[in-house]
């Protein structure tokens, strides 16, 4: 059976996609308001907002986030990759360690994600990726 949508005009398409992604917004606004301690819940709010262009109210979810589950290096990815993302370039990369120091490994995604696209001449960075590459930091780096 093909999609209802998959001869609407590239205009209603994207229209319908904005207008699912406000109601997700709305709808993850009322569960975090009702239950802060979702983590889940905030997750989701955090990426949400990011989709739509607001960096900053994703950069805040993303702390609240880390503030609920710190040891989380998923958390700690998405938050760096926030503060990329608002041009804070220097906490990212720390944030970006810690995360790795956490146990987040894919060189491969750090690499791609465009949400870094900020960090990715900057030698920090590509020691970043190299160190994780090779072991020194990381679930390798527990290893040896």
């Amino acid at each position: 059976m093909t999609d209802l949508l998959d001869n609407a005009p590239e205009a209603l398409r994207e229209r319908l996609a904005r207008a699912g992604l406000e109601f997700l917004i709305e709808f993850l606004e009322v569960e975090t308001r009702l239950h802060p301690e979702n983590a889940d819940a905030v997750s989701e709010l955090g990426s949400a907002y990011t989709r739509q262009g607001r960096y900053e109210d994703g950069l805040a979810q993303d702390r609240r986030l880390v503030r609920l589950v710190p040891d989380n290096p998923t958390a700690r990815y998405n938050l760096a990759c926030s503060l990329c993302l608002t041009g804070d370039t220097e906490t990212a990369l720390e944030v970006l360690r810690q995360a790795c120091d956490l146990g987040f490994a894919d060189a491969d995604h750090l690499e791609q994600d465009e949400d870094l696209v900020l960090l990715r001449d900057d030698s920090r960075f590509r020691a970043l990726v190299n160190d994780l590459r090779a072991g020194r930091i990381g679930p390798a780096a527990d290893l040896r």
